[in-house]
């Protein structure tokens, strides 16, 4: 940037973070006089996602969703101002931890923050799409927001992503969103689910080389057992991360109003105040779930040949040294958003039950029988000749 000032307003100060596609500045409003952050895109980057992501962050005013103050262009390049936030990435303190679980008392209030900003989204019809911990940010008091609605969704929404291409971070992809379906309330719970258990456990959820094989296991496997790895851990999250990640998103809790509840032990919703209506599309059983076609699907993600069908979002840095709560502010921990890249790394119900509505569901109908015009001769019955041996069928005779 050679401008150090940007829509005459917003004083560039510090670059707090840059990856593929951004770079995120510290920048102090001269006219309410606070800090604020300012993610300012490449010339390449789209500026269909900027529009996306102003409008989706204006619609949602929650404490949980990092708020968004403008957005326009300078230099030819689209920029946001955003909520600044001091305390970090949950990613930070994940890796600040060194693989041991969070306090399950910081586990249970992060997983509160974000399942209320999630609700509230899907409340207004919006879905994320790339939940993931560097899409969550901490204020300097330790509450989290939901940060990075670049490539969310909302009602009847085909602008951005084309039908069965990939929108999102691999590895925190639900697998109906790997194999090319759309995304919906249920998928962004499943990515809840991974980060739920990375914070209980300390690791994620499948182990592999890669996320693209990451990805293959949660298309092929069912997801391990928080206990598997931990115990000791607090029962109701254990069950909440066993529900989150059904493989069949129809058992999965159906948005994060139900999330919600299920944290606070209320009952479960019996449906979201916004639909969203946008139809599904839903690959034939033969390819549904196929490990193979999903693996070269993936791999060819990864070597670029559908690059602009894969957005990905954010790749983790090294972590400052966060203890029991978010560090305090730092210069380097608020743009984890802007970077791209795949990153590194309960409930009322188990998963076997069903839901009201659930995808694929049928209801059997009875239908009466009916009769042919026309007559037939009557029929008489003659009793079995015998009582000693067992009867066998009676035989009827026609006149």
């Amino acid at each position: 940037m050679t401008t150090r000032l940007v829509a005459e307003r917003f004083e560039l100060e510090l670059v707090l973070g840059r990856g593929g596609m951004s770079e995120v500045w510290l920048a102090r409003d001269l006219e309410l006089e606070r800090p604020v952050a300012v993610k300012i895109l490449s010339p390449a980057a789209a500026s269909l996602r900027v529009d996306r992501e102003a409008k989706s962050g204006a619609a949602l005013s929650h404490p949980n969703v990092v708020g968004v103050f403008d957005y326009g262009d300078v230099e030819g390049r689209p920029f946001l101002v955003l909520e600044y936030l001091p305390g970090g990435t949950l990613q930070h303190v994940l890796v600040a931890a060194g693989g041991a679980p969070l306090a399950d008392e910081q586990t249970r209030r992060i997983a509160l923050d974000v399942a209320a900003g999630l609700a509230h989204a899907h409340e207004h019809g919006i879905v994320h799409r790339d939940l993931k911990p560097t899409n969550i940010l901490f204020t300097e008091e330790g509450t989290a927001k939901i940060a990075d609605f670049g490539i969310s969704r909302g009602d009847s929404d085909t602008t951005l992503t084309p039908p069965g291409a990939l929108a999102g971070t691999v590895q925190y992809m639900a697998p109906e969103q790997a194999a090319g379906e759309t995304a919906r309330p249920e998928s962004d719970v499943y990515a809840f689910g991974l980060i739920l258990f990375e914070m209980l456990t300390g690791r994620a959820a499948f182990d592999a080389d890669s996320p693209i094989d990451a990805a293959v296991k949660r298309s092929s496997q069912p997801a391990p057992r928080v206990e598997s790895h931990r115990a000791d851990a607090p029962p109701a999250l254990a069950a909440l991360v066993a529900a989150a990640l059904a493989s069949d998103r129809s058992l999965r809790p159906r948005d994060g109003a139900a999330l919600l509840e299920a944290l606070e032990g209320r009952p479960r919703a019996v449906a979201s105040q916004t639909a969203i209506t946008e139809p599904m599309r839903v690959l034939p059983a033969s390819r549904r779930r196929r490990p193979l076609a999903l693996a070269l699907a993936l791999a060819v993600v990864a070597l670029g040949g559908v690059a602009a069908g894969l957005l990905l979002t954010g790749n983790a840095a090294e972590a400052p040294a966060v203890r029991d709560r978010p560090a305090a502010p730092t210069q380097k921990t608020q743009a984890e958003t802007a970077r791209s890249g795949a990153d590194g790394p309960a409930v009322s119900t188990p998963e076997t039950a069903s839901r009201t509505g659930g995808e694929g569901g049928t209801t059997p109908t009875e239908t009466g029988a009916t009769t042919s015009p026309g007559t037939t001769a009557p029929t008489t019955t003659e009793p079995s000749p015998t009582t000693t041996a067992p009867s066998g069928p009676p035989t009827t005779t026609t006149p």
